[in-house]
């Protein structure tokens, strides 16, 4: 924290109080099925916009919050300490790639997204398109009224909940990546319907869907910045979700393991002492400690970078493998320490682990994003990618 200035301090203390007061206490109300209740779900909105942690990374212009990138993982990172549909719930999931709509797009779902009256979830992952978005066979043609819309997609997190999607399809499919644009998709319209609901091992408490496209007439106001630029403005808006909500939120997560391992490593005896005092549970809990520190230092140092105008196309890569698989080490540690107490149903260590497997899956598996790490390698030689 010596890095930080005074504001910086009092930001990641506020952060850490809105967690612990009102996200913390509704953990254990989560379920498959049902989450929270929806009076409980606008509550957690109101009250993450009273702390002005409602819409963080969008810039003061359009009426979010405007941190910075560095003070955006600052407040993730604590917000990351619990449960991402309560995260979700209370300080929005709001997509930076709004902010480049027209004004009377912004004006239909920006700024009502902002206030909290519409929610918006992103729909790129397809059946045979998860990682690799540029194989995706969701289609816009174009006629003399605008665009129409068909294909599936699957595993749309928050579909059920949100009024709005922001939908990743081909304009040019001979153009590869390069032929993607993306549209913006009333959930009313017809063609629209909601496929089959996904009952995910990890991230309970929302709904995980499939979206069937049928036939969809849209506007030529539908699609969102230029076309065939999609791709590219997803590459944008997914680099700092996955910066803010994967890297620095799953660090949280990682610090939150690592304070119940040592409470329970304290209050848990065998062999006539706590285990804490044992060699190999020391081991665990300092190796833990050490791999945070370093996750946190490439996150920190990664921000600022971003804040200074880099792209950190491989940085951000290196975050999400690291720190995805970070959580799924010390989630597993977490197991081991609490051993059959943190294995049933219901307990917070077993929940937590089955978030963290997928945190190698969601945005981008960690073998995709080792391949951004290598291929850079190969093109761009080590001195450009690991040389200060």
């Amino acid at each position: 924290m010596s890095q930080l200035t005074l504001d910086q301090y009092a930001l990641v203390e506020k952060a850490r109080r809105f967690t612990w007061e009102h996200l913390v206490p509704l953990e254990q109300t989560l379920t498959q099925q049902e989450g929270i209740e929806p009076e409980q779900a606008r509550t957690l909105m109101r009250l993450g916009q009273e702390s002005r942690l409602f819409a963080t990374n969008i810039d003061s212009k359009y009426g979010g919050v405007g941190l910075s990138t560095f003070e955006n993982v600052l407040v993730q990172e604590q917000l990351g300490a619990t449960k991402d549909v309560l995260i979700r719930r209370a300080t929005g999931n709001i997509y930076e790639c709004l902010t480049l709509g027209t004004a009377i797009q912004q004006e239909r779902y920006l700024f009502p997204a902002l206030k909290g009256e519409r929610w918006c979830s992103l729909a790129v992952s397809e059946p045979e398109a998860g990682s690799d978005a540029a194989s995706i066979k969701t289609c816009a043609t174009k006629n003399d009224r605008g665009w129409v819309l068909n294909g599936r997609k699957m595993y749309i997190s928050d579909a059920e909940y949100s009024d709005y999607f922001i939908v990743a399809a081909k304009t040019a499919p001979e153009l590869g990546a390069k032929g993607i644009s993306l549209f913006l998709v009333d959930k009313n319209v017809p063609g629209f319907s909601l496929g089959q609901r996904f009952n995910m091992m990890g991230f309970v408490g929302t709904s995980h869907n499939e979206l069937i496209l049928d036939q969809i007439h849209l506007d030529e106001d539908a699609l969102l910045g230029e076309v065939n630029q999609g791709f590219q403005m997803l590459h944008q808006t997914l680099g700092k979700a996955r910066l803010a909500k994967v890297s620095a939120r799953g660090l949280g997560k990682c610090v939150r393991l690592l304070d119940l391992m040592m409470e329970h490593a304290k209050q848990r005896h065998q062999f006539g002492k706590p285990i804490v005092e044992t060699g190999n549970i020391q081991y665990i809990l300092a190796d833990c400690a050490i791999e945070i520190r370093a996750a946190r230092a490439l996150l920190w140092e990664t921000a600022k970078r971003m804040d200074s105008g880099e792209s950190c196309r491989e940085e951000i890569s290196m975050l999400k493998v690291f720190v995805s698989e970070l959580v799924g080490r010390v989630a597993d540690h977490a197991v081991q320490i609490f051993g059959a107490s943190g294995c049933h149903d219901g307990h917070l260590i077993e929940s937590f682990y089955r978030d963290a497997r997928l945190f190698r899956i969601i945005d981008g598996t960690s073998e995709v994003h080792r391949n951004i790490i290598a291929n850079s390698l190969i093109k761009q030689g080590t001195p450009a990618v690991v040389d200060i």
